[in-house]
């Protein structure tokens, strides 16, 4: 613990220093990490740049424009979602009514009298055929 603490002084100690700039009497610019002798000290604070009107306006507009394609693209990835999960379920129901026609045994559909239309087995085979085919088509 005590070997980080020492690390961490020794690495942090350059970010402290401090840059000199100066001229010297030929006109010529140095920096250094120490003063010259006898210099005079002067203050030199970050210039702050104004920006103009049409900046600003065009910097709205740009922002404006990045806004509304990020909201494009948001609503274009919530219904490829909605669109993917629909498409999901309707391949889960697919594959449920696949394995019910798996299972073999009678099959049957209700008629208009209420009676019982039971299906022969090249209707259950073309049925399974269909099934298959739309699985291949909507499914992964």
């Amino acid at each position: 613990m005590r070997s980080l603490l020492i690390l961490l002084v020794l690495v942090a100690t350059p970010t402290l220093a401090e840059i000199y700039r100066w001229t010297d009497a030929e006109g010529r610019v140095h920096f250094g990490q120490r003063p010259p002798a006898q210099a005079e000290r002067i203050e030199v604070r970050p210039q702050v740049i104004e920006r103009d009107q049409q900046t600003r306006e065009r910097e709205a507009r740009s922002e404006r424009f990045f806004q509304a394609r990020r909201d494009e693209q948001a609503q274009q990835q919530q219904r490829s979602a909605e669109q993917d999960a629909e498409r999901q379920q309707h391949c889960a129901a697919l594959k449920a009514r696949m394995a019910r026609l798996a299972s073999g045994g009678t099959f049957f559909s209700a008629d208009e009298s209420g009676g019982r239309r039971y299906y022969s087995d090249a209707e259950v085979d073309a049925a399974r055929r269909e099934l298959r085919t739309q699985v291949e088509q909507h499914c992964d």
